[in-house]
């Protein structure tokens, strides 16, 4: 079989982190690469030769839009391999229009926002972050701990909102603790979320009765705001607002709100504006704990996106039916 053309798009730095001589290699072995290898910009003559030439697109962050006047130039290309999650930055109508099979590392970018999120129930259930907080002030006295109420997760409901990639794999991971999993979704079925361990609500239901709240939906025009200042005050108070899915699905006005006037607490992997001004009272509350957008793939997690590209290029090649493809309408609705 004539092994096809390949070229990776993607910034430098993220080429370096994702391919080592283990991706390189196993790349070599089902594609023909030529010089340069990876490029970032694709309108220089050098990329423009390349892309010419390319059947196969491996793709990453720093790809630029596929546009119209780009393709032009790609006459062959006839599948693009991404390298990590959303493929929105650069997969273009234009792309669709033309046939392109798109597929995404999705699924192997869920796994450690998962596993953090897990995490962060757990911490949620202990009031370990704001704990951490308090030792600051409180150094001769641990007695301090018994003002953050009951710490524990064994009894407690966790509300899971969007039943996503992510969504579904937080749902299994919380099997295991003793907690009852609430899920709202309009797009999941019943059957799917107790299989997983979860119960499928109305979001109303699953905000009166959660003691954590964790967030899995895209952004979308339709879910900006989706956790606004009346969903908030649904919660009960002392209850934990975990968000790992994207900033704008959460008002921040309304939860600094909330949070200042020390009703509920707060695990901020995404904020919206990201990152916050540098005034938002987030930043002086002791029951806030933000992270600079980590729980997704990073250092030796990114290649396994890579790993999960390449199995998707060996199955491209073999005639087999693809797992991770992306199609024009999951497109429309997803992250």
């Amino acid at each position: 079989m004539t092994r096809p053309q390949a070229l990776l798009v993607m910034n430098p730095d993220t080429y370096r982190l994702q391919f080592g001589q283990r991706q390189l290699h196993r790349l070599r072995e089902m594609a023909e690469l030529g010089d340069p290898i990876c490029v970032d910009d694709l309108d220089t003559p050098s990329a423009r030769r390349r892309l010419r030439e390319s059947e196969v697109l491996l793709t990453s962050w720093g790809c630029p839009p596929l546009t119209t006047e780009r393709l032009a130039d790609a006459p062959r290309l006839r599948a693009i391999f991404h390298c990590a999650g959303t493929v929105r930055p650069f997969v273009t109508d234009e792309v669709w229009r033309r046939g392109i099979v798109v597929t995404s590392a999705a699924d192997a970018n869920a796994i450690p926002v998962a596993e953090f999120t897990l995490a962060a129930v757990i911490f949620a259930g202990k009031k370990a972050p704001f704990l951490a907080q308090d030792a600051r002030k409180h150094r001769d006295d641990w007695s301090y701990a018994s003002q953050r109420g009951e710490l524990s997760n064994r009894g407690r409901t966790v509300g899971v909102v969007g039943f996503s990639r992510v969504g579904r794999r937080v749902v299994e991971r919380l099997r295991s603790l003793e907690v009852d999993v609430l899920v709202s979704d309009p797009y999941a079925a019943q059957e799917e979320v107790s299989a997983a361990g979860g119960r499928l609500v109305e979001l109303p239901e699953l905000l009166r009765r959660c003691h954590v709240l964790t967030l899995h939906v895209p952004s979308l025009p339709a879910t900006r705001h989706l956790i606004g200042a009346a969903e908030l005050a649904m919660l009960r108070d002392g209850a934990t607002v975990i968000n790992t899915a994207r900033g704008a699905v959460l008002d921040t006005a309304a939860l600094e709100r909330e949070c200042a006037s020390g009703r509920l607490d707060a695990i901020l992997d995404v904020t919206d504006p990201e990152p916050l001004p540098a005034e938002s009272v987030l930043y002086e509350l002791p029951n806030v704990m933000i992270t600079p957008h980590i729980a997704g793939s990073l250092g030796s997690e990114t290649r396994r996106m890579s790993d999960s590209a390449l199995d998707e290029l060996e199955r491209h090649l073999a005639g087999l039916p693809l797992r991770t493809a992306v199609t024009p309408d999951e497109f429309a609705v997803s992250a």
